[in-house]
């Protein structure tokens, strides 16, 4: 149950989005993992980023990916990079996209920040047979 707080209809479309690229088992595993002191973090972030930013139609979702890649590679959010690469992957990003994307992050952001970006894609390309 969604606290009062949010749009219930903003919230399943945010769900149902961030099933969609992030898999929903890992989904289902960080909601079941919410508690009082997080949860409404989670509620709020499902339905604001995945159900309001993902959830216009004007962005294609794997237009949506190559982007999240690209700040979330210039932030340096390593861990998040993780799971949002896994999630391109299921938006359709190819692993050529990636590379290019890397190198993207290495002209504008340094080519430390690109190695980390390519450590990790490594990391997933090759967990999901792609390498």
């Amino acid at each position: 149950m969604v606290s009062n707080s949010f749009d219930e209809d903003l919230f399943r479309k945010g769900l149902e989005k961030r099933k969609a690229t992030l898999g929903a088992e890992y989904v289902e595993k960080n909601l079941a993992a919410a508690d009082e002191f997080s949860r409404p973090f989670q509620e709020a972030m499902t339905a604001w980023c995945w159900g309001f930013g993902w959830g216009d139609e004007v962005i294609d979702s794997k237009t949506r990916s190559m982007m999240n890649l690209s700040m979330i590679g210039a932030l340096g959010k390593m861990n998040e990079w993780e799971i949002h690469c896994r999630g391109a992957l299921n938006n359709g990003v190819s692993k050529d996209e990636i590379r290019a994307i890397i190198h993207v992050i290495g002209i504008y952001c340094g080519v430390p920040q690109s190695l980390e970006c390519f450590r990790v894609a490594r990391k997933v390309l090759e967990e999901e047979g792609l390498l």
